[in-house]
């Protein structure tokens, strides 16, 4: 019985996060604050009465660090729990789990040995399993923690893809080495990495706090740019495969061909 409610409470989870598909045409951390939260915000619409349960009862638990663990309770602001620990002393070897360099070229420049083993899709692999298979609950805890972040960085096209070209022969790092002209949220142009342009929704997501911390925006900003999001992109739409709630490889294959076809167009 409790194995079946672990699986259950996962799957049921897992195709809350698939179902979401975003409305976008500082070292970047995936989407800001405000993209993780929309992303967040319409899985949660989604999951069933008996997952939004065992997801409070997790998140409730003061898993290390504590002090981050404390702000980050509900299931939205729980979406950048794993950016808010990155700077940390003894989390940096989770940095490398925020993304997957699927090497393309442009310019017939061989491709690098990527993705590394440990990338977003195994890590969303792993975790998974643990919230499936654990019976640890701090464990299990983390794991969802991981999953609902995750779920965010596999659907930003930037990380899931690294253009190799003469002058990046190991790959542009998702766009982090390149900079482009844009309009910033206040509507002046300047300088910005093209990662980063996608970070913040290309300008559209509600905005973060000033660095060094980029604290999250106030929740009452998330409802509106969610419902936007699932306007624009109902599930009605055939192009949604709701029936593929673990298929992680096939989300970064999706995000993988965006981030050629649009977030590196031109």
């Amino acid at each position: 019985m409790g194995i079946m409610r672990k699986r259950s409470i996962s799957g049921a989870m897992a195709f809350g996060l698939s179902c979401l598909t975003l409305c976008s045409p500082p070292i970047s951390m995936a989407w800001g604050p405000g993209g993780h939260m929309i992303a967040a915000y319409i899985a949660y619409d989604r999951l069933n009465p008996r997952a939004k349960a065992a997801a409070k009862e997790l998140l409730a638990r003061r898993i290390n660090p504590a002090k981050v663990s404390e702000k980050t309770k509900d299931f939205v602001n729980a979406s950048h729990w794993a950016d808010d620990i990155r700077p940390l002393p003894g989390f940096e070897s989770f940095s490398a789990l925020h993304y997957i360099d699927l090497p393309f070229s442009v310019d017939g420049m061989p491709l690098p040995s990527l993705p590394m083993p440990d990338n977003l899709v195994t890590a969303l692999e792993v975790s998974l399993n643990t919230l499936k298979t654990s019976s640890d609950k701090d464990a299990q805890a983390q794991a969802l923690r991981f999953i609902i972040h995750f779920v965010g960085d596999i659907h930003q096209p930037l990380h899931c893809a690294t253009r190799v070209d003469v002058k990046h022969p190991q790959g542009d790092q998702g766009g982090n080495l390149v900079t482009i002209i844009a309009s910033d949220q206040d509507g002046k142009l300047r300088e910005i990495k093209l990662h980063s342009f996608w970070d913040g929704g290309i300008g559209s997501f509600p905005r973060s706090g000033p660095p060094p911390t980029f604290a999250a925006p106030p929740l009452k900003q998330i409802a509106g740019a969610a419902s936007k999001a699932t306007k624009g992109n109902p599930d009605s739409d055939p192009q949604l495969k709701l029936n593929e709630p673990f298929n992680f490889r096939a989300w970064a294959g999706e995000s993988f061909t965006l981030a050629k076809d649009v977030a590196y167009k031109g």
